[in-house]
């Protein structure tokens, strides 16, 4: 199962996004693919408070709009949506310790972790901070786009 990060979803989401027509192709490939695919509850949270802050975006994503993008991901019959489960605390602590996480870095360890609880093949994403989690692939589907 591949996993999507929040910034694909951004990047998806905002036309005025350099990555928004690779992005949103990456998404509704997964989407309309027939194939399991996975969002982090995290993720759609972290995706609301991006396009929706004013100082992020001019002007920002209204709220109605940008939970209707949530809601049609979640119509496709594959997704499923990732959470905290038996197991994910181990996983976060192993994460944070071995790669010396702290600060804001503890989100991304936090996605990572519930990747791995949920055995996700894959995490899709544009950001390079990943790779410090061992046991997690990792790619961005935009390079070469």
């Amino acid at each position: 199962m591949i996993a999507i990060d929040t910034n694909l979803l951004v990047y998806a989401h905002r036309e005025d996004s350099e990555w928004h027509d690779a992005a949103k192709t990456c998404v509704v490939d997964l989407a309309n693919g027939g194939n399991s695919w996975a969002i982090a509850w995290n993720s759609l949270h972290e995706f609301l408070a991006v396009v929706t802050h004013p100082r992020i975006y001019a002007p920002p994503t209204p709220h109605a709009t940008a939970f209707e993008s949530i809601k049609a991901w979640m119509a496709s019959p594959g997704l499923q949506l990732l959470h905290e489960g038996p197991g994910y605390l181990e996983k976060l602590e192993r994460l944070c310790v071995g790669a010396k996480i702290a600060g804001s870095r503890v989100h991304d360890a936090r996605i990572a972790a519930i990747c791995l609880n949920h055995r996700v093949a894959e995490l899709w994403t544009a950001d390079r901070d990943f790779s410090v989690f061992p046991g997690l692939k990792t790619r961005n589907p935009l390079i070469g786009r």
